[in-house]
């Protein structure tokens, strides 16, 4: 009789299936914090126009009896998609948050959304980083 002794590894593979192997798995570093929720909520209403354009779906009522979310709400993350490019990519490229609450909510973008002129809107969006770094130091 011979008897092999090794060390056994368990990982986790594709669905959750656990697989044997000979080395431990490669641990990955993950960055402490999370997206702000404005960033996600930016990238879905590209998202969702990006469907719209393409004409995946029909329109804003369609999206919100698929997304099982009012009508309504659609159309006030959808004018995030009326914001300056610039604007748009800061938004997208916030810094993680690392406690606490978010220091910019989509409510607070509204009076940028609201305005036609992107003069204005980076008006706004300057006085709102402004509060926002204020609150958070």
């Amino acid at each position: 009789m011979i008897t092999v002794k090794t060390k056994v590894f368990f990982n986790r593979a594709a669905h959750g299936r656990k697989t044997i192997d000979t080395e431990p798995a490669a641990r990955t570093v993950v960055d402490p914090g999370r997206v702000p929720r404005i960033s996600r909520l930016m990238a879905l209403a590209i998202h969702f126009d990006e469907m719209i354009r393409a004409g995946k779906v029909a329109n804003i009522s369609e999206i919100a009896r698929l997304t099982h979310v009012t009508q309504p709400r659609i159309t006030q993350l959808m004018n995030l998609c009326h914001l300056a490019p610039d604007i748009q990519e800061e938004i997208l490229f916030l810094p993680l948050v690392m406690r606490g609450r978010d220091p910019i909510h989509e409510h607070m973008l509204r009076a940028a959304t609201s305005a036609a002129d992107w003069t204005l809107q980076r008006r706004c969006w300057s006085e709102l980083r402004t509060r926002a770094s204020a609150v958070q130091s």
